[in-house]
This record gives structure tokens, sequence and C-alpha cells, in this order.
């Protein structure tokens, strides 16, 4: 049978379905009592190109979090912060880093393509061994790097010597990097040497696909590509296909899902939840209706910045920001007053959760439009 034959006779989910379904699996229908480092391994791997947002990431998704807890696991290299999915930073475990990064290397191969021009007579192999010595003997920051490097590539751009190092090794950014109320420069070291073991060979990508559905699906093929920034995973759910089960979308778009994964009624209520900028659940689908509603695409964004994001009732609903002294609310269109109470409620929560002690006020700002 034909992919578009069984997709024909596949179960539709309409988007509210896909929607409970998905906020299920990222943990946002209801608070989770789950271990930060249960929950990173779970959502595999929290967005990080801040520092902060991993942290507003988890008090949004777990109960009784503190962000002590997962800034301890950074602290004690249970968790680190490395570029992987979509060739940006993430936080992961450190069981994860060591299976996921060599899992997206032909990733990081294509980036590195695009600065060839730069990279002229430079020897890629040499520069590896190179880049490894500097950052494991101390750890660097980029452009300390780069300037080490361009003494033995003076003519190559100093930009792409940077990029080559961070796409053919694996570089974390090591602590105090990454620490809840602490600050300190980005600086790199190899994952191998920070964790003290060697990484994992690249995985088959299999067992990620049911990571992913796990924590994503239902989703198509080209939703799980557009999550880890990898192309030709079709050969993989075919391979899955007879443990998975399959539906179609509203528009016929074939999704894969697992067979005992909760998939909850559309009606299921879903409290509002303050979402940090870069969060995954709205990055990691190429169709991303299911969370973002058509008249709000776009919104989350301005040229290359991500707002904080407000759910109601599951989807996209408005901006947060923290002022001085107030937590400033900006929906998208007016609250009804049950469900301005419910956003109201889940802002005094995050701020004790997130901020104890610290007197927010909490108020509604102008409407974007």
């Amino acid at each position: 049978m034909t992919n578009s034959k069984r997709s024909a006779t596949a179960p539709v989910l309409g988007t509210r379905a896909l929607n409970r379904a998905t906020l299920d699996r990222q943990l946002l229908l209801r608070p989770a009592r789950m271990s930060a480092a249960g929950a990173v391994e779970h959502l595999v791997g929290l967005q990080a190109q801040n520092v902060k947002p991993p942290y507003y990431a988890l008090a949004a998704r777990l109960d009784a979090f503190t962000p002590e807890a997962l800034s301890r696991l950074m602290a004690d290299r249970a968790a680190v912060r490395i570029v992987t999915m979509r060739s940006t930073i993430h936080t992961h475990t450190a069981d994860d880093c060591l299976v996921l990064r060599p899992l997206v290397q032909p990733a990081r191969d294509r980036e590195l393509v695009t600065f060839r021009k730069g990279l002229a007579g430079v020897d890629l192999d040499r520069l590896t061994a190179l880049a490894r010595d500097l950052v494991e003997d101390e750890p660097r920051t980029m452009g300390e790097l780069r300037e080490a490097l361009r003494q033995h590539w003076p003519d190559a751009d100093p930009q792409a010597l940077g990029v080559a190092a961070r796409c053919r090794l694996p570089l974390v950014q090591v602590t105090p990097r990454g620490l809840w109320e602490r600050s300190g420069q980005v600086r790199l070291t190899t994952a191998e040497h920070w964790l003290g073991r060697a990484a994992e060979p690249a995985p088959a990508p299999d067992e990620v696909v049911l990571r992913y559905l796990a924590a994503f699906g239902p989703a198509s093929v080209k939703d799980m590509q557009t999550w880890a920034g990898l192309t030709r995973l079709r050969a993989a759910f075919e391979r899955l296909r007879p443990r998975l089960v399959t539906f179609q979308d509203d528009g016929g778009t074939e999704l894969f899902d697992l067979p005992d994964a909760p998939r909850p009624d559309p009606d299921t209520p879903a409290p509002p939840r303050f979402l940090p900028e870069f969060d995954n659940l709205l990055l990691s689908h190429a169709d991303r209706t299911r969370v973002v509603p058509p008249e709000h695409r776009g919104r989350s964004w301005q040229g290359n910045i991500a707002h904080r994001t407000l759910l109601v009732d599951g989807f996209l609903a408005g901006l947060w920001r923290l002022d001085e002294d107030a937590l400033v609310i900006e929906s998208f269109g007016r609250l009804a007053r049950a469900a301005r109470d419910e956003v109201v409620a889940e802002g005094e929560r995050m701020l004790r959760t997130m901020h104890p002690g610290v007197p927010y006020d909490i108020r509604f700002g102008a409407v974007r439009t």
C-alpha cells in the first residue's frame, strides 16, 4: 500500500486533538511530578540559546520545581549546554549529549560547507586536532580559539575557523555559564573532556524517532526533520512502521505515533502556561498550527528575537515579559474574565517558583497588533 493510500485510510486527528496530545507529551497539561533530570531527558533537551529559558521551561512543566535543581545538574556535569538540534544550543543530560551530538553530525557537516571559501587551504583534520588540544588544555572563549587557530592559518577567515572547530568537535559550554543567577563568559571544551568519557558512535536514528514521538507526537516525518535539523529520516519511520500507529491531520498529512502514547480528548482543559523564548513546543514541528493559530503566525518573533509566549487554552495567545517590578502580559485578543483570572493565577505560580519573595505586580499591557 502506498503512503498516500495509507494516509487516506488513517483516522483523522484535528487541530485540538493534536494540541492536547502534544501538550500532554510536553508536560504542559498538568504539572508533572518528575525530576529536572527526568524532564530534560524526556523532552530530549531544552532549547537554550540564552541561559534562562531552560529554567522557565521546566517551571512551566514541573511540580515543585526550583531553579537550583537544574543549576545543580549543570554544576555537577550531569547536564550540559551544547549545539545539537537545528544547529542551536540545547541543554541536554550528559548521556544525551554523548548520543545526540554524533547523531546530528551530518547537519554540522552541511553547515561547514557554507564556510568553505573562508577555509581555503585549511587542513580540517589538523584544525580539529589543534582545536581539541587547545580547549582540553584550558577552556577557551570562541575569540581565544579563533585567534589561536589564526596563528596556523593567517589567511583564513577567522569566523570560519571558529565554525570549523564548533562543527568538527562536540564543544560544551563550561560552568559557571548556564548556572542560575550566575554569570560567566562562554568558554568551551570538548564534551568528552568535560564529562570524562567518550562519545557514543553515531546511532541509527530509530531510537531517537521513538523518543521524539514520545515528547512531540503525533508527528510527521517532516515534523521530526524540522526538530532535528536533519534530512532523510523517512527510512527510519518506515523501519519502525510495524511498531507505530498512524493518523492523518486535517490536511491529509500522515502522522506517526507510539501505540500507547496519551492522546487526550480534545476538550481536555489546558491551563495557561508562561513559556520562555525559544521553547521547543513552538519550534519542533513543520506545521505549527497545533499550537500557533494561523492568525498569530509570526507574532512570537521580531527579526531574530524571540519573545516569551503565553498559552491560553493550549494555544499561543500572547506575550509576556518581566519589567523591574511587574510581570507584564500582552494578550493578542480580549480575554474572558475566567481566562484572565486563570492567567493571573498561573503567573503568580510562575513568579513564586522562579522569583520567590520578590514583590512583582501583574499587569496587562497593550495588545500587540
